[in-house]
């Protein structure tokens, strides 16, 4: 190991959280090796004491996390390998399903998605589209948001429409998108709408119900729970075909031996953050105005949104700038020298040298989305982390 984890400044909390003590706790009779493993260690689908154990340990976690996701029932909650498989999963099954229910030819089923969404959709919905479905992808405007207007105009009036994609709190920049309203745009297109809200949970208040949504995507390692867990919520009486089969575990909808240690952490991760948001909301958010504050007022950055002073529609934890006359990724590297850890966008395509198809798609000159920095914070990021930054900051920026 190159750096010291103790001293080294995480700044990159949207890519991934540290593993929370409250997950780690949930985790650890889990891990018990050799006989006392069979306490909960086992196949949660064998039909013997130690597997029937396994499945009433998996049960709860289900139960746990759909409570905090208000979701309407736990046997919505179905578990993943992570969001990327959620996503999948509901563009592809949905779309399927839908399809064979109209029984309609593909080019007759239309999935709108925008263009600012997360590769783990955007890929699908290319994979829909070879196969013929008719994808119609909307840009947001320039501060980042999908306009509920925009998308009924995209949703068209032959009723074709048949699936809408559109996450939850957007990753690089932070827009958080009003979910409610678009998805009652797509049910009155008579539409189906699935929201990724990997960026949202933990960091804004996430109702289902509220929502109304017909499936969300979720992650256990972006709220400190452990990587390889997901979730992806299906509302009763969505339609959807495997996209994984098999075994047919969780309920014919996901097949493969699941994961009990993995959701016994993402349960414990996920009541921990819901249960902190209402404290960590305005403390993150302080840090944020405080970083935009900052660093706009050095020579050559800039705020790649406009996000005012205790602006809730962006996410309290994000913050983007861009910087003329320097790349990400050389910025990337020079703070991690100084020991902070940062981002140029979303960590999926970190090693692309193309600008991010995020800002690109937000109408941001090119030649500068290739300077753009992104700090992402979470519950461990103090004050003082902050202030190193900003301290660190005009060291990194001297080297143009």
């Amino acid at each position: 190991m190159s750096f010291d984890p103790r001293s080294y400044v995480y700044l990159d909390w949207a890519a991934t959280a540290p593993l929370c003590p409250e997950a780690a706790e949930a985790m650890r009779p889990y891990l018990e090796p050799g006989a006392a493993n069979l306490a909960l260690g086992t196949n949660p689908n064998s039909l013997h004491s130690p597997g029937r154990a396994a499945f009433s340990a998996l049960e709860a976690s289900r139960s746990a996390i759909a409570r905090a996701l208000r979701a309407h029932r736990p046997d919505e909650v179905v578990f993943t390998s992570g969001a990327t498989e959620a996503d999948n999963a509901a563009l592809i099954g949905i779309a399927h399903a839908v399809r064979d229910a109209r029984h309609a030819r593909a080019e007759e089923v239309r999935v709108v998605v925008s263009t600012v969404e997360h590769d783990a959709v955007l890929a699908p919905a290319r994979r829909l589209e070879a196969e013929g479905f008719d994808v119609v992808r909307i840009d947001p405007d320039r501060e980042g948001f999908v306009r509920p207007e925009a998308l009924s105009e995209a949703l068209g009036a032959d009723g074709h429409a048949a699936l809408v994609s559109v996450q939850a709190a957007n990753s690089e920049v932070g827009s958080i998108q009003p979910v409610a309203e678009l998805a009652r745009a797509a049910h009155d297109a008579g539409a189906l709408f699935h929201t990724d809200a990997v960026q949202a949970l933990g960091k804004c208040p996430v109702d289902l119900k509220a929502w109304n949504v017909d499936a969300a995507s979720f992650s256990a390692h972006k709220v400190g729970g452990p990587k390889g867990v997901g979730a992806l919520y299906l509302k009763t009486r969505t339609p959807f075909s495997a996209y994984l089969m098999g075994g047919g575990q969780e309920a014919g909808r996901r097949s493969g031996t699941q994961n009990p240690c993995g959701a016994a952490g993402f349960a414990a991760a996920c009541k921990a953050a819901v249960d902190a948001l209402s404290d960590e909301m305005p403390r993150l958010r302080a840090l944020r105005d405080r970083l935009y504050r900052e660093l706009c007022a050095m020579e050559g950055v800039s705020a790649t949104v406009h996000v005012a002073e205790g602006d809730g529609r962006f996410l309290p934890n994000v913050v983007n700038v861009l910087v003329d006359g320097l790349e990400s990724q050389t910025m990337i590297l020079r703070l991690d020298s100084l020991g902070f850890g940062v981002s140029g966008g979303s960590a999926c395509s970190s090693h692309s040298l193309e600008a991010s198809h995020v800002l690109r798609a937000m109408g941001v000159d090119p030649d500068a989305a290739q300077g753009a920095l992104r700090v992402s914070m979470g519950r461990g990021t103090t004050e003082a982390d902050v202030e190193a930054f900003l301290e660190a900051m005009p060291r990194c920026l001297e080297w143009r």
